[in-house]
């Protein structure tokens, strides 16, 4: 049985609805863990993260825990909360967020000695560029180091540098980091724009060959529906009958893609479940048609709190 642990940030999202405003959670690495599980047949989904005591947080693990997510890796911090984030929708169902994270608990990940802990009891890996950008540098480094001793004892970690310029110190140390990261990778997931954008690449061949030349052989270059893997045809792949937000699809691409790996799919496989995935649209609580994803949602704070650790 495939154990998987994606690593990162979940936040609470308010958004206007109505007359009113509604609460949900979201993430890159938390929607991907999401989607994952609920592709995933056989095996576990995991997500680290820290949160706070406070009331968000704890409607985040009553949802993470409907959503059938290992949550042991998850630990609370009564000094800090879960970040916010609002979004407002445009005419054309294109979002924009502004973002209150400065007191995010997910900040001090892998400052302390448990953090290490549960990623050794899994079998795949799965992080992010913002999982990078949040952290200290110290606790960057330390991360870093712990993965490659974990690849070494034979687990295996996946990848997307989703880069956002908002969240980085500077160019120059996002480059580095995330580079770092690709030489430590067994399954690359990233997309052709942020590469681009980050690095100077002039198109997905470029992208594709500095990632090559990193060591990088396995997942998928989305965006550009090309496979890591050389000699893995290019594919066509169906258009979604309608697009309403384009929130999130990378995320159920990645999960869709994951939950394909491990259970045995090769590439090409892999990347039409994670391309069908991202094609559906939001989760069955959202009922929208179209490609994203979107934030997972609640309708609101749960009556009780599920306990964690």
């Amino acid at each position: 049985m495939t154990r998987i642990l994606c690593i990162g940030e979940a936040m609470a999202e308010i958004r206007r609805e109505g007359a009113g405003f509604a609460v949900g959670f979201a993430g890159d690495t938390f929607n991907t863990a999401v989607y994952c599980r609920r592709r995933l047949k056989r095996g576990s989904v995991g997500y680290q993260t820290r949160i706070g005591t406070d009331p968000f947080s704890g409607a985040f693990m009553n949802l993470a825990n409907a959503e059938r997510l290992d949550l042991s890796a998850i630990r609370s911090d009564p000094a800090h909360n879960i970040g916010i984030y609002s979004v407002q929708t445009d005419a054309a169902d294109e979002r924009s967020f502004a973002c209150w994270r400065s007191m995010s608990a997910a900040r001090s990940l892998f400052q302390r000695a448990e953090d290490f802990a549960a990623p050794t009891n899994a079998d795949i890996l799965y992080l992010s560029g913002i999982t990078l950008a949040i952290l200290t540098p110290a606790a960057r480094a330390a991360l870093m180091t712990s993965l490659a001793e974990l690849r070494v004892a034979g687990r295996r970690v996946a990848f997307d540098s989703n880069d956002r310029p908002q969240l980085r110190c500077d160019a120059g140390t996002a480059r580095q980091a995330i580079a770092e990261a690709w030489a430590l990778t067994d399954i690359a997931l990233p997309s052709v724009d942020d590469e681009m954008a980050l690095f100077g690449d002039a198109n997905a061949a470029q992208v594709l060959e500095r990632l090559r030349g990193l060591g990088v052989v396995a997942g998928a270059l989305k965006c550009g529906a090309l496979a890591m893997e050389p000699g893995v045809a290019p594919q066509t792949f169906p258009r979604a009958n309608r697009v309403v937000d384009t929130t999130a699809t990378g995320d159920s691409f990645n999960g869709g893609f994951l939950a394909a790996w491990a259970e045995g799919a090769d590439t090409s496989q892999a990347m039409l479940v994670g391309h069908d995935l991202a094609r559906m649209g939001g989760p069955p609580s959202d009922r929208r048609a179209g490609a994203g994803g979107g934030p997972i949602r609640i309708p609101g704070p749960p009556r009780s709190r599920e306990p964690w650790r």
